[in-house]
């Protein structure tokens, strides 16, 4: 019998540092599960992942004794179901811009009667090292729930979607934030119009009691961030980790050359 540990260190105020699994390999999920990472997070919305890949990396994060999240392609009851049945421990719904839209994600990833989440699959109670029966009781506080907020919508609508009962954390996506907050003519967000949205939804997590985070690619950042108050922290992925050692191998047997890197994230 397992147990979510990041939710016990998010309720006592710890910050949680994890990273991204987009690529679907799993000998890279297998490495990464047995480092210190407070969690892994299989990208199912960006990524090429299909679901009997998934269900082989969240066994695997699993059965080395890491926490499998995924990010959900969409925050609907259908995706969000086959994902925990799946084997995930915990769900990254994007683009949460309402209340309605939280309200959905929430009672997909519980079961009744605080949600309408259905019973079934074995994934799962293998992955928490349950019986079903256990599972059953249990899953409703052991599923962490990690909303999205990447709009000024979202932001706008913060204070309610962060006060709902069930949501665990808040994850802001920092592209996707800054290209939403785009003028009508194009014109980008300046980094003070960015670091300034930021601070608000720190402050509105804040105040409902529900810790915040973000997408960041370095250390220092993650540190950065989690000094203003985050504490929900993805740093990079799997890709960016061997497409930056590559570079760094190559700057070295290929001096004064300039090293392309394709990978941003």
């Amino acid at each position: 019998m397992r147990h979510n540990r990041v939710k016990d260190k998010l309720r006592a105020g710890e910050p949680v540092f994890g990273t991204w699994l987009s690529t679907g390999d799993l000998l890279a999920a297998r490495v990464l599960a047995r480092m210190d990472f407070d969690w892994l997070t299989v990208d199912l919305e960006h990524g090429p992942i299909d679901w009997s890949q998934a269900a082989a990396l969240f066994g695997a994060i699993a059965d080395a004794g890491g926490v499998p999240l995924a990010r959900v392609p969409e925050g609907n009851h259908h995706l969000i179901k086959r994902t925990l049945d799946a084997g995930a421990w915990g769900i990254v719904v994007p683009m949460i811009d309402t209340v309605e839209q939280a309200r959905v994600a929430i009672a997909a990833a519980k079961y009744p009667p605080t949600g309408n989440r259905s019973l079934g699959g074995s994934h799962a109670t293998l992955n928490f090292d349950m019986l079903s029966s256990e599972y059953f009781q249990r899953a409703n506080d052991e599923i962490l729930v990690v909303l999205q907020t990447e709009s000024p919508r979202g932001i706008a609508n913060a204070e309610a979607i962060y006060s709902l009962p069930g949501v665990d954390a808040i994850f802001v996506g920092p592209v996707d934030l800054r290209a939403q907050m785009r003028s009508a003519d194009g014109t980008e967000a300046t980094d003070a119009e960015f670091e300034a949205a930021l601070a608000q939804i720190v402050s509105t997590g804040k105040q409902a009691g529900t810790p915040t985070g973000m997408h960041v690619m370095d250390p220092e950042t993650a540190l950065r961030r989690a000094a203003q108050g985050m504490q929900f922290i993805a740093i990079g992925s799997e890709v960016r980790y061997l497409s930056e050692r590559a570079a760094e191998v190559l700057a070295v047997v290929k001096p004064g050359q300039v090293v392309r890197n394709p990978v941003r994230y």
